[in-house]
This record gives C-alpha cells, sequence and structure tokens, in this order.
C-alpha cells in the first residue's frame, strides 16, 4: 500500500512529535503522566488533541498552572481567555442565573437571551442586528451558511485555503486545513469551492508583497464569482488567525465585488472578535461591515461555549425553516456568561489595552528582528501576534524544526503558546495582557529561540 503523503502544517502545533516526547519525559512527573496516560485510554485519539501536552489544576487571569505547580502564561488560551480565566464578575454572573434560572426550553424568550442579542446589534458595525445562538463556533458557520443560501438561493461557497472555519462536516468543507478535511473526514459537503488566500510574506500567488498579493487574491476571487453563479456566500478570516494582516483596500475591493455578483460576505471573527485585535471587530480596522458576522470563542468568556450569528435584517428570510433550533440556543446561564463578558471588555477598557500593548508589542518585535537572523517575518494586530521563524532570510524556508525547539524551550521558561503553519510563533494573550508582561513573555521567547539556535550549532 502507497503510504500517504505528510498532510501540510496548519493552525495548530501536532502532538506526536518525537521532541514533544522528549520534553513530556523530561518535564512531567509521574503523577501527570499517569493522568495524561488515563487520559490517552479514556479519548479518541486526534492530531493537536489526545494525547495531551500536560496536565493543568488551574486557570486564573493569564496565568495557568500544571499538576506539578508550575505556572505558564498561557498565550495561547485556544482564543476564549479574552477577560482572562476566571474573572470575579464573571464567574459571579453566572452563579446568579444558576440560581435565578438554570434554563429555558426552546420555545420560550428569557431576559438574558434577549439581552445578549440586542447587546450584539448595538456592538457590531453597520445594520447587523438580528442574531442566533449556538453552542460553538462550527455550528455558527453553518448556520450563516443556511442563512445565505435562504437568502441567496443559492447553496454553493467560497473561502480561502489555509483557512478553518470548524470541524463539523460543512465548516470543515469550508475550511482550508487538510488536517480536518482530508483522509477519513471526507467526503465533504459538496459545493465549497477554495482559492489561495492573501499574504504578503509568502503569497500563494508568487507576488512579492502584501499589496500586490491582496489585488491578485481580489482579481481570483472575481474570476470565480464571475464564472459560477451558484455561489451563495464568501465565507472568510478578516484577519487571517496564521496571522496575515489583510492590506489597505483589500477587503472593501471583496465587498465590491461580492456586491457586483449577488454574493454575501460572511466575517468570520470567532477568533478575532471582541477585541483581540484591537478593535471590537477585526473588520472595523477596514472600514467594511459583512452581511452575516460569527463569533464565538471568547463570548462566553473561557468559561462557557457559546456563538453567535449576527445578520442584516434584510436577510431575516427563513422563518418557515430551522437553520439552528438547538437545546441550548437561549439558555440563561451561557447568554448571560456572554453579556457580562461583553460588558467586562467594555468597563475595564480591554479592546484599547489590547491595541496599546499590541503596538508595544510590534516595536519590541522589530527591534528582536534585527538581532535575530531566523525571524523571518512579524505581523499582527493587538493581541494576536506572528512570529515567522525561517532558516535563511533570503529564501525565506520555513524553520519549523526551529519553530517546536522554542515551543518547548518557552514552556520551560513559563510561557504557552501554539505555532501555526509549522514555522510561526502565534502568540494570543488575554485582552488584559499588561506591558510588563508581554515584555516578559517577549524576553522568553527571544532567549528561546537564541537558545535554541545554540544548541542546533552544538
Amino acid at each position: 500500500m502507497t503510504k500517504p503523503s505528510a498532510i501540510a502544517e496548519s493552525e495548530g502545533d501536532t502532538n506526536r512529535t518525537d521532541r514533544r516526547a522528549a520534553w513530556q519525559a523530561g518535564s512531567l512527573d509521574a503523577t501527570t503522566r499517569r493522568l495524561l496516560a488515563r487520559d490517552s485510554d479514556a479519548f479518541l485519539h486526534q492530531s493537536v488533541s489526545t494525547p495531551c501536552l500536560n496536565a493543568i489544576v488551574r486557570a486564573e487571569g493569564i496565568w495557568i498552572e500544571d499538576a506539578a505547580g508550575r505556572r505558564y502564561m498561557d498565550f495561547h488560551g485556544n482564543n476564549v481567555h479574552h477577560v482572562g480565566y476566571g474573572h470575579p464578575r464573571l464567574k459571579r454572573a453566572v452563579a446568579e442565573q444558576m440560581d435565578a434560572l438554570p434554563f429555558a426550553p426552546r420555545r420560550y424568550a428569557c431576559e438574558p437571551a434577549v439581552a445578549l442579542a440586542e447587546k450584539l446589534g448595538a456592538i457590531t458595525p453597520g445594520n447587523l442586528g438580528k442574531v442566533l445562538f449556538t453552542t460553538g463556533g462550527s455550528d455558527a458557520v453553518e448556520v450563516a451558511v443556511k442563512v445565505a443560501r435562504a437568502a441567496t438561493g443559492r447553496h454553493k461557497t467560497l473561502s480561502f485555503w489555509d483557512a478553518f472555519h470548524g470541524a463539523g462536516t460543512g465548516s470543515a468543507a469550508m475550511s482550508g486545513e487538510m488536517l480536518f478535511r482530508s483522509g477519513p473526514a471526507g467526503p465533504m459537503v459538496a459545493g465549497a469551492l477554495h482559492v489561495a488566500p492573501f499574504g504578503g510574506y509568502r503569497c500563494p500567488y508568487g507576488t512579492d508583497g502584501a499589496e500586490a498579493s491582496g489585488r491578485a487574491c481580489a482579481r481570483m476571487i472575481d474570476y470565480v464569482l464571475a464564472r459560477d453563479p451558484d455561489v451563495a456566500a464568501l465565507v472568510a478570516e478578516p484577519t487571517r488567525a496564521v496571522p496575515y494582516i489583510p492590506p489597505p483596500g483589500f477587503w472593501a475591493e471583496v465587498r465590491r465585488i461580492c456586491d457586483r455578483h449577488g454574493v454575501l460576505l460572511i466575517f468570520d471573527e470567532i477568533p478575532t472578535g471582541l477585541g483581540k485585535t484591537g478593535r471590537m471587530f477585526s473588520c472595523e480596522h477596514d472600514g467594511v461591515v459583512p452581511d452575516i458576522l460569527v463569533i464565538g470563542k471568547g463570548l462566553g468568556g473561557g468559561i462557557l461555549p457559546i456563538a453567535a450569528v449576527i445578520a442584516d435584517p434584510r436577510l431575516d428570510v427563513g422563518g418557515d425553516w430551522a437553520f439552528g433550533h438547538y437545546t441550548h440556543e437561549k439558555n440563561p446561564v451561557t447568554t448571560r456568561a456572554a453579556l457580562e463578558t461583553i460588558r467586562i471588555i467594555e468597563e475595564e477598557d480591554l479592546v484599547a489595552n489590547a491595541a496599546r500593548v499590541g503596538v508595544l508589542a510590534l516595536d519590541r518585535l522589530a527591534a528582536m528582528k534585527e538581532r535575530c537572523p531566523a525571524i523571518g517575518d512579524i505581523r499582527g494586530r493587538g493581541c494576536l501576534i506572528g512570529i515567522e521563524l525561517v532558516r535563511d532570510r533570503d529564501t525565506r524556508e520555513p524553520d519549523g524544526d526551529l519553530a517546536e525547539a522554542v515551543l518547548y524551550r518557552a514552556l520551560d521558561a513559563g510561557l504557552s503558546f501554539k505555532t501555526t503553519m509549522g514555522n510561526v510563533l502565534t502568540l494570543t494573550p488575554p485582552l488584559t495582557v499588561t506591558p510588563a508582561e508581554m515584555a516578559t513573555a517577549l524576553d522568553i521567547v527571544e532567549t528561546a529561540i537564541g537558545g535554541a539556535e545554540g544548541a542546533r550549532r552544538t
């Protein structure tokens, strides 16, 4: 039998490498190993998940603590810990709601769900204001596409390779990561079309800069939509979570292209919404309003799972159908948690804090790049930061081996983050991160890069 080719690197770091096994052997105590063995025995195995990296017993603020008592600044957090772990206000709100009304059957309205829907309509850009809730981002993306199909009478979608929109059968089809859509995951839902994304440092179209890459990508979107009249929606991350920042004018041009072809624009802000990039929603950097906005992850405050679809009212055309109708769609506890999370973000001015700390981080990284030849590119906004490691700046050959070595050296120094695309150190701290904490994290990264390079030379 022919051995299948390796799956292309994607948004997460995989969990079965020799270096991970070596780190676990040298860094984990017997108690932790026993718990990980139980975890491995109990759960179905899948890449980037089970078997797990470590075991934690506490999460508070920016910190997670493992079973051996070691603390790590969590600059990963699956992008759920916008307000930090275990925010006291959020815990009180959840407890109060459980005492007052712990559940509402789907056919009944409740105050927290209505208040959250109204709040989302108030804070989202443009005329967005009609809402549906789900328990996770994958489901929310699929609900958004159902709405687009109902509104347009079309059935296909267009999205980017390398994007991640969820692990469900439909959302994985729209995603561009082979880890979630190849092998036993197939066949995918029909009608999910893809184009290569924009990307200034590594442009799939062969251009030499971000703006040229954006123009090439927009032309390809126009080309596809002009030839396929069955596309209902373009589904995209306004800021790529790899991360890649869209060049100026890109989304405005794509908005015009979609309008010209009668295609709806769905922005997946599941990882970037609610302030991650230094604006409440990432698309606000570009002044472009989608037809449907999808959020999740941080919406539940790092405690409860909830996601939302916020649509233009003109798309409220599916009253005879059930797009979601989830058991916990209007759960008073999850919606109260989300409402309190938004209030915390607003009242503690966390979006502005993310913007300020992000500027400091990028300034520091620019200086670090001058000192570290292994850093090929730095990019980001707010609390979404990428550091791309290369073997040679001229050839831009990715250095995934160095990135993995840095990951584990940083863990030993008390910093947790993830790698994306194999060689990009991706830092996504909570919006509560202070300048001092960011500086400490970047000190750890720089020391880890230097140490890993030195070890390789010897």
